[in-house]
């Protein structure tokens, strides 16, 4: 198999040394060291003199912000701080349980037991009560008592958010995690 010679594509969108085309640019030195308001071109002339990379920092900033740095070291640094930032992200998962408006009182326990795993793990739980096509007005309120007896079981663990929704033969609640 023949692989065309083509260049890499490149994902970093951060301009630096010649790929900077502005008239003037704040230059901000690897130090710390301000070097002013110049040009662009000065600006990268400084930085091979230095032996750094000349990178845009601010690029909405008037005028633009650059500075003297090592830019595979600042790019390591950026990796580096956005994995550890996706380590510490807690996801929260939306878990759902399904019933019907006419539970057993054992089937009942079981689900409320998934729920209440569900909520100690930091999870939200989407309790739903399927009613059939032609569902009379004292089933619907069968499953709206089902329901509230499902919260109320799992109130030390968590809070409901809203009221109970009516979204055609369905009757569903969230249950946020206590905190």
């Amino acid at each position: 198999m023949r692989y065309p010679n083509k260049k890499p594509v490149k994902t970093e969108t951060t301009p630096i040394n010649e790929e900077i085309r502005y008239s003037k640019v704040l230059l901000i030195g690897a130090d710390g060291h301000q070097y002013g308001e110049i040009s662009s071109r000065e600006a990268n002339q400084i930085a091979l003199e230095k032996g750094f990379d000349l990178v845009l920092v601010a690029p909405n900033a008037k005028p633009p912000v650059c500075k003297l740095m090592d830019y595979s070291k600042y790019r390591y640094e950026q990796q580096k701080k956005a994995k550890e930032a996706r380590r510490h992200q807690k996801t929260v998962e939306l878990k759902e349980i399904r019933m019907t408006a006419v539970i057993e009182e054992h089937d009942l326990n079981t689900k409320l037991n998934h729920a209440q795993k569900f909520l100690t793990k930091g999870n939200k739980v989407k309790a739903t009560v399927r009613l059939p096509y032609r569902a009379g007005d004292a089933l619907v309120e069968q499953g709206k008592e089902v329901l509230n007896h499902f919260y109320q079981a799992l109130s030390e663990y968590g809070d409901m958010d809203g009221n109970i929704d009516k979204n055609g033969r369905f009757l569903a609640i969230m249950i946020n995690p206590k905190n």
